[in-house]
């Protein structure tokens, strides 16, 4: 599951490193004065930097919202099963208790049968 989530992840920031490199080269191309160009890229990036730094604390906090919640399933189901377990334990030991008790009464009816 790890291994999906980083992979889902690179793409996601390769997309939006494309869309970056996409929207930096169609500034470059634009019909309008070199610095007005270079004024308009800084002002890109920057707002392309806060999108990725957004992204990226968004990304780190579904990823431990997703860790935890995962973190109480798996605390939850070990429960469940300690419980199956032990309900168990408790008929098989009722079991052979039961087994023990007919088996003792057949060996009194043998003995007097001898």
């Amino acid at each position: 599951m790890e291994d999906r989530e980083k992979k889902i992840a690179a793409a996601a920031l390769l997309v939006f490193a494309g869309g970056v490199i996409g929207a930096g080269l169609a500034l470059l191309f634009a019909p309008q004065s070199g610095s007005r160009t270079r004024r308009e890229i800084v002002h890109y990036s920057k707002k392309a930097r806060r999108r990725a730094d957004e992204a990226v604390d968004d990304l780190a906090g579904n990823v431990a919202t997703l860790v935890e919640t995962f973190g109480a399933k798996a605390d939850d189901l070990l429960e469940k099963g300690k419980d199956a377990t032990g309900g168990a334990r408790k008929d098989l030991i009722r079991l052979i208790e039961e087994g023990a008790s007919k088996l003792e009464k057949f060996r009194t009816i043998l003995k007097r049968v001898s």
